[in-house]
């Protein structure tokens, strides 16, 4: 099953240059490579800080469009990487191994398999 791993962290912590944040920088250079090796890893991206982003919405018809992201927050999504794991556990596992699960955060969910009936609410 697939996961998608978000990764949340506060700019202002990881950019700040202390050794903890450059050692963490310096991991995720290779740990797309680690797990390729384990053959987990089926895509990943970093992102841009919010200032290059957009949000779209479309209400009633209506497209609006405002610059950076939609919610307020200090953490924002940095990156994301999707995985191969058998079970939730060992996709939480996976991602506890992410270089920036010790800065910030790392949100782990099932990617939806269009194969499977919808969920009943």
């Amino acid at each position: 099953m697939r996961y998608a791993c978000l990764i949340y962290y506060d700019p202002k912590k990881l950019f700040n240059q202390s050794p903890e944040s450059n050692a963490a920088l310096e991991q995720c250079e290779h740990h797309d490579e680690k797990l390729q090796a384990s053959g987990n890893f089926v895509l990943g991206e970093a992102l841009e800080l919010p200032e290059s982003a957009v949000t779209v919405q479309v209400r009633e018809g209506k497209v609006s469009m405002v610059d950076g992201p939609f919610m307020e927050t200090r953490e924002m999504l940095g990156g994301i990487i999707v995985i191969e794991a058998p079970d939730l556990n060992e996709a939480a596992r996976l991602a506890a191994g992410h270089p920036l699960a010790a800065i910030g955060s790392v949100e782990v969910r099932p990617v939806v398999d269009f194969s499977q009936p919808r969920p009943q609410l």
